[in-house]
């Protein structure tokens, strides 16, 4: 069954070389049961190793009825112990977080097959714990966590059974346990072969072999006859179970992998939870902060939108003579012929408005209130946000007949009618009665003034009733799109310098501004403010993944011979580093989870207490979750692969 041609086996120890096999070789048949003894150092246990697949030699073949593995692939290798193979180790390596039916079944997770727990508890029974299955390794004794291992041997029903040293570390009755149950192994037709330094146990075997310096120094073979039985469903060969373990490489367990990495996590929780809160702290500080920013940017474009879009202000501007500034409109002065004539500059004007300002004492009933009252036009309503929310704006018909109509800002109606609906109701006007036609849209407050502290009258009715003006302060311009907006400065001013006569020095006694790039910058303002808030917290969700990535260091270096286990019963480079990324990604996403819960909480509370405005985006929501997982992902993929490609002899012997 077995084939050793020539192998030699060298460890090196700085510059010390340690032969440890020279030139050994070796046949083993099926269903015998093999004996190896020497002295410690004698390269026994290295033997061993190499039969079990878990070392390579240096020279020489290893063969399997006729199928050799030296140049196998590593993932080759580990499904041919999963499959072939079953281990028993002097020290048990059972995994202290799991129950005696979770660590039996530890073969199967990757064997990839269904109904795991059954059948380990079938094994488990047959070795006489049956009552023992949920039974932590601390609750076991020393023989019943040897039982356990040797049901963990059993389950995935290898054909070569091999023991380094199985009653070692045993008192005497549970020696003679171990050994009777080795011996039944043997009768059911296993190969069995044990390492192992007490007579008494090499003379139960039909083949002993001694060891010293690396070679085979005796090969005695027993002549007791020994009853082999084997049940018709274990008659498998090597050389089926060597096909069958090519086809196992590409099988995904990915079920059991997240399984075995909760399992992880709950047994570490401290340091899970610790892990989690980092990343859980980083994704809600991103969310906060972009949802800050985010609200800011909505207060922002809420005050822009009284600005108006695609809007052109003209107003006469302060003209110099012999270097010393004049008063504004001492030289221009618009009037509603220019009005006309902006009219007729073409299809480029969308909407005009004049405009009229100035200070006013309004009063109703015992109330009275100082405002800004602002003479406009009818088209005025639509080109800056303050079309009514209540009521109706003035018509045409009102701005000719200089009607004694008015609309309230929100601040005003509040302080002059308090609940009270304003619509219809009379109030004096620097002592003029004027009839309440509607309320105007609330625009907020900005660094300057309280954009609702304000009123609006027809212009005429502002400037010859109240205001005693003849020329208009301000005349609007509302471009039918941005892209004229340059083209339609240059018109207005040519028809402003034909209109009013202008020469070379007189032309910079108007002023004409252009509401875009205000709005444009403001904008760009507030989006460089929510990138910097969100880079700012992103880097306490990089913190977080770094976090993650020193625990999952940390995490190797601990369960460093629980990873040499899984390799030797089956486990292969790929199975380990998708268990650990398993579970960084796991921590990753629990974390964003909570951030995402902990960072909408927070952005409300924001609000509640400071009182600023939040937005809360999904798309960021979902951005801050996704790159939760790509931290989980990106800082795993170290200590998954430090763990995956840990040597499982070198592991499973670290202290």
């Amino acid at each position: 069954m077995i084939e050793l041609k020539n192998i030699s086996k060298t460890y090196h120890m700085g510059k010390i070389e340690v032969k440890a096999l020279n030139d050994v070789s070796l046949e083993i048949s099926s269903g015998e049961f093999l004996a190896i003894m020497g002295p410690s150092g004698s390269g026994k246990s290295t033997l061993m190793h190499i039969l079990g697949l878990l070392d390579r030699p240096d020279q020489g073949k290893y063969l399997i009825q006729g199928k050799e593995l030296t140049g196998l692939s590593d993932s080759h290798l580990a499904s041919m112990r999963n499959s072939l193979m079953g281990f028993i180790f002097q020290q048990f390596h059972l995994l202290p977080r799991m129950t005696a039916l979770g660590n039996a079944q530890l073969p199967l997770v990757y064997a990839g097959k269904r109904h795991l727990s059954q059948k380990a508890k079938q094994e488990l029974e047959a070795v006489g714990l049956g009552d023992r299955l949920v039974h932590r390794p601390n609750e076991l004794s020393g023989g019943q966590q040897q039982r356990v291992a040797i049901a963990r041997a059993l389950v995935n029903e290898p054909l070569i059974i091999l023991a380094d040293e199985p009653t070692g570390n045993l008192d005497s009755k549970s020696k003679a346990e171990i050994l009777s149950l080795l011996k039944e192994l043997h009768r059911r037709g296993k190969t069995v072969i044990v390492v192992t330094h007490e007579k008494e146990i090499a003379q139960e075997a039909q083949r002993i072999i001694f060891m010293r310096d690396g070679c085979i120094v005796s090969d005695e073979r027993s002549t007791v006859p020994v009853d082999v039985n084997i049940p018709d469903g274990e008659k498998r060969t090597a050389g089926e179970i060597f096909d069958e373990a090519g086809g196992q490489i590409s099988r995904v367990k990915f079920l059991d992998y997240l399984r075995e990495a909760c399992f992880a996590m709950l047994s570490h929780k401290m340091r899970s939870l610790l892990s989690i809160l980092g990343v859980l702290i980083g994704v809600a500080a991103v969310i906060a902060m972009l949802a800050l920013g985010q609200g800011a940017k909505v207060s922002i474009e809420k005050q822009l939108a009284s600005l108006g879009s695609n809007l052109l202000v003209v107003r006469p501007g302060s003209a110099r003579f012999h270097g010393v500034a004049l008063a504004s409109g001492t030289v221009t002065r618009f009037t509603f012929a220019d009005l006309e004539a902006f009219r007729k500059i073409g299809d480029d004007v969308k909407r005009l408005s004049p405009s009229v300002s100035g200070r006013v004492q309004l009063v109703y009933g015992n109330k009275n209130w100082n405002t800004q009252l602002e003479g406009v036009g009818v088209d005025y309503a639509l080109m800056r946000a303050s079309v009514p929310v209540a009521g109706r704006f003035f018509s045409e018909y009102e701005v000719k007949m200089r009607e004694k109509v008015v609309l309230l800002g929100a601040t005003v109606a509040r302080e002059l009618f308090g609940e009270n609906n304003p619509l219809g109701e009379n109030l004096k006007i620097n002592l003029i009665n004027f009839r309440v036609l509607g309320v105007l849209p609330s625009k907020g407050a900005n660094s300057f003034r309280d954009q609702d502290d304000n009123v609006l009258v027809p212009v005429t009715t502002a400037m010859y009733r109240l205001l005693g003006k003849d020329y208009i302060d301000t005349i609007y311009v509302e471009a039918k799109n941005p892209q004229v907006l340059d083209e339609l400065t240059d018109k207005i001013t040519q028809t402003i310098i034909k209109q009013h006569r202008l020469n070379k020095s007189e032309e910079d006694s108007f002023q004409i501004r252009n509401m875009s790039d205000i709005k444009n910058t403001l904008e760009s303002t507030t989006k460089t403010m929510s990138l910097l808030l969100g880079s700012i917290a992103a880097i306490s969700l990089l913190v977080g993944g770094i976090g993650i990535m020193n625990i999952m260091l940390v995490s190797v270096t601990e369960r460093t011979r629980e990873i040499g286990l899984r390799k030797a019963i089956g486990a292969n480079e790929r199975d380990i580093m998708i268990q650990f990324l398993i579970e960084a990604v796991l921590m990753s996403l629990l974390g964003g989870i909570g951030g995402v819960a902990l960072g909408c909480g927070a952005s409300f509370l924001i609000t509640f207490f400071a009182g600023w405005q939040v937005k809360i985006v999904p798309f960021f929501v979902m951005l801050a979750t996704t790159f939760s997982l790509a931290i989980g992902v990106v800082f795993g993929m170290w200590p998954a692969s430090q763990a995956s490609r840990l040597d499982p002899i070198e592991a499973l012997r670290y202290e």
